[in-house]
């Protein structure tokens, strides 16, 4: 089951409290104060990991506790740390506290690591307070409570090109063809319900990886249809593939339209992401609609192309094109991470 939003609640363990105890050796007369300090607290972690791809594990865990640090003890014997707690969260999630919204972690790479609830210092015990005038402290100190906190987590798919598009575009026939992906594919609306990822290969062996993104409706940013659940996959996407069905009637640049819209009343970021405009279905095309599309691309100044998923034609020089921006995409991204 595919599950990109989860609630949880975590808790840090409280650090132990420190020791009042006095030595009593025979032959040690003047032993004086010799409690331990407590110990610390455990903290949580998230970390990313390529195993996962949903939050579908967290569905029956909704509570993390880290252990409690152990209290400090006499000889100057310290308490025992408490255990730290990992969580496995896929590459791509981003978390959040619940209550203020604070962004705490996102994970983009494989193995990253945050912090996001820290372990209560453990107690000073009473061998620390002894002074000159003050020989036999009889207090310590007592540990400090561990942090606590509610997470929001949300994944959002890491994919170099996101492919929207109205439902019955095309989108599932086309990451069919172009990758390894097997998606449901039928002739009735929303026969998509998740996002599907696939790793496509181009001529020079260069890889990327592409998502399907369903349910894309007018009224999608309100709620309408499956594609407000989605979108956020293709806000890390580098570039957009808008499939438009050349067959479906005679108001393709209507059609474009409606998702255009839809884009840009979700997130103005994801609106102005380049795009191409990719006329669907040309095997089946009705007459005027190629022409109607180019012009609707021409006119809003987005590159345009024309496939044909059931034949073939058009599909390679579609991923020569995507290829060839996302190659240039991350060669700017590189030289952007090393001027900073």
């Amino acid at each position: 089951m595919f599950i990109d939003q989860a609630t949880i609640r975590i808790k840090a363990g409280d650090g132990g409290n420190g020791c009042v105890a006095f030595r009593r050796e025979k032959f040690v007369p003047k032993g004086g104060p010799s409690g331990g300090d407590g110990g610390e607290g455990g903290s949580v972690y998230v970390v990313a990991t390529r195993r996962l791809n949903t939050l579908y594990h967290l569905q029956f865990h909704r509570e993390w506790r880290a252990g409690r640090g152990q209290h400090g003890m006499g000889s100057n014997c310290s308490g025992q740390h408490g255990g730290d707690v990992i969580i496995e969260l896929p590459v791509g999630s981003v978390v959040r506290d619940k209550n203020t919204g604070v962004v705490l972690a996102d994970l983009t790479q494989e193995g990253q690591r945050v912090l996001v609830a820290k372990g209560g210092r453990g107690g000073w015990g009473n061998q620390h307070f002894a002074t000159s005038t003050r020989q036999a402290p009889r207090f310590a100190q007592p540990g400090d409570a561990g942090e606590e906190r509610e997470l929001f987590i949300e994944l959002k798919l890491i994919a170099d090109v996101g492919i929207v598009g109205l439902p019955n575009a095309g989108k599932s026939t086309l990451i069919s063809v172009i990758s390894a992906a097997k998606p449901k594919i039928a002739d009735y609306p929303f026969t998509t319900l998740i996002p599907h990822l696939g790793v496509v290969r181009a001529d020079d062996d260069q890889t990327f990886v592409v998502a399907d993104i369903p349910g894309l409706i007018e009224g999608a940013h309100e709620g309408h249809g499956l594609g407000h659940e989605f979108l956020r996959h293709v806000e890390r996407c580098s570039i957009l593939v808008h499939l438009v069905d050349l067959s479906g009637n005679d108001h393709p640049d209507a059609d474009a339209e409606v998702i255009a819209r839809e884009l840009e009343l979700y997130s103005k970021t994801l609106a102005e992401k380049p795009r191409i405009i990719c006329g669907s279905k040309l095997d089946s095309a009705i007459a005027g609609n190629s022409e109607k599309l180019r012009a609707y691309a021409e006119r809003h100044g987005y590159d345009y192309c024309e496939i044909s998923s059931v034949t073939g034609e058009g599909v390679q020089a579609l991923v020569r094109k995507l290829a060839a921006f996302v190659r240039e995409h991350q060669e700017k991204e590189v030289a952007l991470s090393a001027q900073s």
